[in-house]
């Protein structure tokens, strides 16, 4: 059987807290999983089933959930990003991203043949993403060639900072540069919207952030650009060709569906989950275990420098991995195994017990091998 031997651990990993399954989604799960199941109730185009909800949810829920005018669910995020890149690409164009970014912008602006520019962050301890290097760089890069997009990643998936999003749009508006705000671990998880923030596009990730099955993620964009990233066919007059005529067609879209009205209330926690994290850092600096980027912490994901666990790792019987049979142990899941140095995870949908149930058992640990 193919069964974790995880399924009932606690749960840290930052890819995974967000994405967590409702009782509906489960439900949700077993009714549609056979492939392609919602395609019997197709005309033509996705959003425009209205039984089961998908018309009602892509064309309503979403945009007014994201704060834009359009959406659409895409295969991921990376997906998205991709397809705003690709419809903007012009020869010899530029993006600027932020020093942040996760790969997969950069991926998406090489398969876009598109050149990059890098607003560079502050470095060791913080990490910061600062507005005014965006002007900086921008300034630079529209010497060399037409800048086509700005790119923001709002938390980044390292440190989970959170840079001025406003600032930045206001920088990006004054440069007449569209700004897509990758918030793959905002969306489901915090309260951001499109227009709040000024941005022209804007990404989530269903699997990490919205409580649903992956690989799935949502786009949202102001209507000014919904005529060039959703152009249709020529050919096929009702098919959208950035989404290759469809996007998610079975479970990953009917559970976040499902997890939709469950995700739309947890949002409005988000200060209760700030504060659990930032009562974790505090806990794991007690040990000497410092938490970089964003201080006091304004994320659930948090990254950690831990010089004494490494080392221990270095003098341990199970060397490197000694944290992570440790952790498993005391029934914890989520750090990579081989990590003891420098490791992130996250505390979002923890309880208050939980929380302090990992902060114990890391101090546990630490006092296990000083006193070896």
């Amino acid at each position: 059987m193919l069964e974790r031997k995880t399924k009932n651990f606690i749960n840290i990993d930052p890819i995974q807290t967000g994405g967590r399954l409702t009782e509906e989604a489960k439900k949700a799960l077993l009714e549609w999983g056979d492939g392609y199941s919602i395609c019997d109730f197709c005309q033509g185009k996705l959003e425009e089933i209205k039984n089961p909800p998908i018309y009602n949810f892509i064309n309503e829920e979403l945009p007014k959930f994201l704060g834009c005018d359009v959406a659409r669910v895409v295969h991921g995020a990376r997906e998205a990003k991709f397809m705003v890149m690709h419809s903007l690409a012009k020869k010899d164009a530029w993006i600027v991203l932020d020093g942040n970014a996760h790969y997969t912008s950069y991926l998406a602006a090489e398969r876009c043949k598109l050149n990059v520019a890098e607003v560079p962050n502050t470095g060791y301890p913080e990490f910061k993403i600062k507005a005014e290097k965006y002007a900086e760089v921008l300034d630079e890069t529209t010497k060399k060639g037409e800048v086509v997009l700005a790119v923001l990643t709002y938390p980044d998936g390292n440190y989970g900072n959170l840079p001025d999003v406003k600032r930045i749009a206001k920088i990006c508006k004054d440069y007449d540069v569209p700004l897509l705000v990758n918030a793959a671990y905002a969306v489901g998880r915090m309260p951001i919207k499109l227009k709040e923030i000024n941005a022209d596009f804007i990404v989530g990730s269903g699997h990490k952030s919205m409580a649903s099955t992956g690989p799935i993620g949502v786009l949202g964009m102001k209507e000014e650009w919904a005529e060039i990233v959703l152009r249709k066919s020529k050919k096929y007059k009702n098919k959208e060709i950035e989404l290759l005529g469809c996007s998610v067609r079975g479970v990953p879209l009917m559970t976040l569906i499902a997890s939709f009205p469950h995700v739309k209330e947890r949002v409005k926690k988000w200060d209760e989950e700030v504060k659990k994290a930032r009562y974790f850092a505090s806990k794991m600096e007690e040990l000497e275990i410092k938490q970089l980027g964003d201080k006091p912490h304004n994320h659930d994901l948090m990254f950690f420098h831990a010089e004494n666990l490494y080392e221990i790792s270095k003098k341990a019987k199970k060397g490197r991995y000694f944290l992570y049979h440790e952790l498993k142990r005391k029934k914890i899941h989520g750090i990579k195994p081989g990590l003891t140095r420098y490791f992130k995870l996250s505390t979002y949908g923890l309880s208050w017990n939980e929380v302090d149930y990992v902060a114990n058992a890391f101090k546990e640990i630490v006092e296990k091998y000083q006193l070896n």
